[in-house]
């Protein structure tokens, strides 16, 4: 039996989970305009460890999201899973930001684009298919009409992009899943389990968020 703690704060979403073998059983989570994830955290993960009557001597493993996304909210949650896992004597388990993003979807055909914004134009990006496959690895990039357009599969766009990306990403194969927006803790789960049984675990001491810094426009050939 694993318990697992999750923390997601690459995003405006402050959030953190707990899982039993990869099951999800509580979640707690806001997201807000102003990075509340220093005050929220710690707050939270107590919380949810009252509620279900566990002690931090209960986890087995500290599960974080590892990026891309903001660099102060990536730096909170990474800062605090290092210390749990120091105090604990518990393994880290990475968990790709994006790809925890997309698992959200659900769709027979096509692809799954889950987009973190940046700043003006740029977003983080990846491209799965719709088995949840990365045939395209993440990308600092600047959006433009160009920008996935060597496809006609439906193309599904997630995360908190979407009103800038219209601009400029309007398709007829282009779908927008306006409900998805955020990263959620609640979803690294069984990404964060599975990793746990082969022990597919990151050095405690060496482990840093991964920073995307180097925008480039976005090449319109062999994107999918």
């Amino acid at each position: 039996m694993a318990y697992i703690l999750a923390i997601e704060t690459a995003t405006k979403n402050c959030s953190v989970a707990l899982s039993k073998d990869g099951v999800t059983i509580l979640c707690k989570e806001i997201a807000e305009e102003g990075y509340s994830h220093a005050e929220r955290l710690h707050v939270f993960i107590e919380q949810l460890l009252s509620e279900l009557e566990l002690s931090y001597k209960d986890l087995s493993a500290i599960a974080v999201s590892q990026g891309p996304g903001s660099y102060t909210g990536l730096r909170i949650g990474v800062s605090a899973a290092k210390g749990l896992c120091y105090a604990l004597n518990i393994p880290l388990i990475a968990i790709d930001t994006l790809a925890s993003l997309a698992s959200q979807v659900i769709v027979e055909e096509g692809y799954i684009v889950p987009m973190i914004d940046a700043r003006r134009m740029e977003v983080y990006s990846a491209i799965f298919n719709s088995k949840l496959h990365k045939i395209r690895e993440i990308r600092a990039e600047i959006l433009t009409s160009e920008s996935f357009s060597d496809s006609s599969e439906k193309i599904y766009f997630i995360g908190d992009c979407a009103e800038k990306s219209k601009t400029v990403l309007n398709q007829n194969n282009h779908v927008y899943l306006d409900t998805i927006i955020y990263p959620s803790a609640k979803d690294m789960s069984a990404m964060g389990y599975e990793k746990y049984k082969k022990s597919d675990f990151v050095d405690v001491a060496y482990f840093e968020p991964y920073y995307l810094k180097d925008f480039v426009g976005t090449i319109p050939k062999n994107n999918i």
